[in-house]
């Protein structure tokens, strides 16, 4: 989001400060809202910030340097983006009802809200992404599950009906991704290799030493930890993605309601 020397923050930041002043300036009761010639001047420069905004995904497809660069042009969407707060918020003179005018005003909040986030997420957990691949692709881990299930099944050759039912839990009914939820929390409560595991571990605390169990123990705590390292590859990956299922369809909901907003004003006010 930096641009060098900051280009696009102080431009968006003269812009709020020069709203705010001509706000300030003009005395008038009751205060300007969309209504009056500076509503009208603010709605038109919010209106046209929010249809150049929107075409960030068609302009991040193109190849481009200096001024005009993919970089200072996500940097103009971040800054000028959060000064469509400022710049609608005056537009509206603070006034807020149970209408079209509002839905449009909630909407762009939730699109900027949304892109804060991804812009956070997409500072943090690209890092967080790589520390915890390492070296191991996700088909290698994919890879090592499958050896490891086949370890297991040889290494529970010797156990009895209810050892081998255990390892069998874990090698027939295993789930990477899970559920949507499971993947965006990395909440695995209901891993069968977990049951697996502790089932293994009630059943060694009763029996005796046993080297076929044991073997079998360390190869499922070994696919255990294997399934922990993909499962947080993929709760990063999902939370770098989530935000987009948001930002996205509810900035083309924002361009209907504003088109909406801007003919009920000009053709039913």
């Amino acid at each position: 989001m930096q641009d060098g020397n900051y280009r696009w923050l102080w431009v968006a930041l003269a812009l709020c400060a020069v709203s705010i002043a001509a706000y300030m300036m003009i005395d008038a009761t009751p205060r300007p809202r969309g209504g009056t010639m500076y509503g009208y001047i603010m709605g038109t420069i919010g209106a046209l910030l929010i249809v150049w905004l929107a075409l960030f995904g068609i302009r991040k497809r193109l190849i481009t340097r200096g001024v005009y660069s993919l970089k200072a042009w996500l940097s103009a969407h971040v800054y000028l983006g959060l000064s469509l707060l400022i710049i609608a918020t005056l537009h509206a003179g603070f006034h807020f009802g149970w209408n079209i005018h509002t839905l449009a005003y909630v909407l762009m909040v939730l699109v900027i809200v949304s892109g804060m986030f991804g812009a956070a997420v997409y500072v943090t957990l690209p890092v967080e992404l790589s520390k915890n691949r390492g070296e191991t692709t996700q088909t290698q881990w994919l890879e090592t599950i499958r050896s490891l299930d086949s370890q297991l099944r040889e290494a529970a050759q010797p156990l009895d009906r209810q050892e081998a039912d255990l390892v069998r839990l874990s090698t027939e009914n295993t789930s990477i991704g899970g559920s949507f939820w499971n993947r965006l929390t990395g909440n695995y409560s209901n891993c069968n290799t977990l049951r697996a595991v502790e089932g293994l571990e009630r059943l060694k605390r009763s029996r005796p030493a046993n080297t076929a169990l044991d073997q079998v123990d360390s190869l499922l705590r070994r696919k255990q930890e294997t399934l922990a390292q993909a499962r947080r590859h993929i709760r990063i990956k999902t939370l770098l993605e989530l935000w987009l299922y948001i930002h996205v369809p509810v900035t083309f909901a924002l361009l209907a309601a504003l088109t909406a907003h801007i003919v009920s004003v000009f053709f039913y006010w």
